[in-house]
């Protein structure tokens, strides 16, 4: 068995120490150009030229959750594409949302601003019946996060794109239950995979009809948001904030109006780090699990894009 690593921007060896130490029955090589063909490879961010020279690859697994860059490529037309499931991202994301829900909900930003100005101010609780939170996006993620709020007493609301049932969750599904979800949500949490019909999802149009004072979390990808749309809505005081993680254009290009906006927080795509031990781990049992011909968890429907 061969398995082949091509992950660009990536530090690749503690990947091949841990790989090597998991299967020691597999012959385990980074990835150059002419190198042999291999049964399955580990990859991130893999230029055009290694698919074409890899035609027999039985399975890609990417080292991250989303896989967009990926099916954007010219792929072995038998090889699966395999995304992580969780490998320690879920809880990751379910912190980083909550503390940026709760940040917002309990003022924490302004009281810290009052304080370093020298001001004590002690401001009016808000109802936390009245503050429903929106959860786009219902898959590992998407769910461990609607738990997780639903556990601070938030109303939780859940859209995706097909029918889903959780405990405690409001659900809406589909195109036609999509204005229903934004209208009763206040928070907008963005867990969607990107996709052609996920693209530019967060518009002028989508985010007006959050309630008054809508707030914004996007940790899916950039390219969901339309930013002058959320600064035009920002500005007109329907929304009162956003925190975002991911960007059209990473790092965030010196200039941007998002650096110094008095209502957005910014993090440097780091909601949710992909954690090499629980990802080893979950890549090589899958490997071990395809060479046995059995099914594993994680596939990509390359037609729905996750």
């Amino acid at each position: 068995m061969d398995i082949t690593l091509c992950c660009s921007h990536t530090a690749i060896e503690p990947w091949l120490d841990g790989l090597r130490a998991a299967l020691p029955q597999a012959r385990i090589s980074a990835w150059h150009s002419g190198a042999p063909q291999a049964d399955y490879a580990v990859v991130w961010a893999p230029p055009q030229q290694f698919l074409d020279e890899q035609p027999g690859l039985k399975a890609l697994f990417n080292i991250g959750a989303g896989v967009d860059a990926l099916l954007k490529l010219r792929l072995p037309p038998q090889a699966l594409v395999v995304r992580l499931d969780d490998a320690g991202m879920a809880v990751q994301m379910a912190e980083y949302v909550c503390q940026a829900v709760i940040r917002h909900f309990r003022a924490f930003d302004q009281c810290e601003a009052d304080m370093r100005a020298g001001r004590w101010v002690a401001r009016r609780p808000l109802e936390r019946s009245a503050f429903a939170v929106g959860v786009m996006g219902l898959g590992v993620l998407g769910e461990r996060v609607a738990r997780s709020l639903a556990q601070f007493e938030f109303p939780v609301n859940g859209w995706s794109r097909s029918p889903k049932a959780i405990d405690g969750i409001r659900a809406f599904s589909g195109p036609e239950g999509l204005h229903d979800f934004l209208a009763a949500s206040r928070v907008l949490v963005n867990l969607l995979p990107l996709t052609p019909e996920t693209e530019n999802i967060l518009n002028r149009d989508t985010l007006a009809r959050l309630q008054s004072g809508g707030y914004l979390v996007n940790v899916a990808r950039g390219a969901h948001l339309v930013e002058d749309d959320l600064l035009a809505l920002l500005e007109s005081g329907h929304l009162s904030g956003a925190t975002l993680d991911v960007f059209r254009t990473e790092p965030l290009p010196v200039g941007h109006p998002f650096w110094n906006h008095p209502r957005i927080t910014l993090t440097p795509h780091t909601s949710a780090r992909t954690l090499l031990g629980e990802s080893i781990a979950q890549m090589a049992g899958k490997i071990v699990a395809l060479k046995r011909g059995e099914a594993i968890a994680g596939v990509v429907d390359p037609a729905r894009g996750y």
